[in-house]
């Protein structure tokens, strides 16, 4: 994740190459197509990837550690402004003011119920996965 990564490669890499020229009196301990230094990064490689998947593996995790997160702050802040709604809308009775009869606000005045939420965006899910394999099964 750092540039000084691929400078300390670098430096690595042609110190590696220049001492198996033999050039620099130095007896070639892995000469040319050098193996040795293949299989090194080679198992580099797969540690890095392996360190890769790990990292975005982790990254997923708090991902949806946050969304669930956000997902309860938004259901109680709902439940907080609906409850404001009715308060106001009772005190406007209470005082005599006549009370605009819009279906809108009515719509606002009820209580969001999380499980509703929840099988709004599983469905909302399972139209997607539909969509998405239609379009793939139509592009064949």
């Amino acid at each position: 994740g750092h540039i000084v990564f691929v400078y300390v490669h670098i430096v690595w890499f042609g110190a590696w190459i220049v001492l198996n020229t033999g050039r620099i009196g130095v007896h070639p301990f892995d000469p040319f197509p050098y193996g040795l230094l293949t299989m090194v990064v080679s198992l580099e490689a797969i540690f890095l990837s392996t360190f890769v998947l790990i990292s975005q593996n982790r990254l997923s995790e708090e991902s949806e550690y946050r969304t669930n997160l956000n997902l309860q702050i938004a259901l109680l802040t709902e439940h907080e402004v609906t409850r404001v709604l009715q308060m106001l809308d009772a005190i406007q009775d209470k005082m005599g003011i006549d009370n605009d009869e819009d279906s809108e606000l009515a719509d606002l005045e009820m209580e969001t119920k999380p499980e509703d939420v929840l099988t709004e965006i599983e469905r909302l899910q399972q139209l997607a996965l539909k969509r998405k394999k239609l379009i793939k099964h139509n592009s064949r």
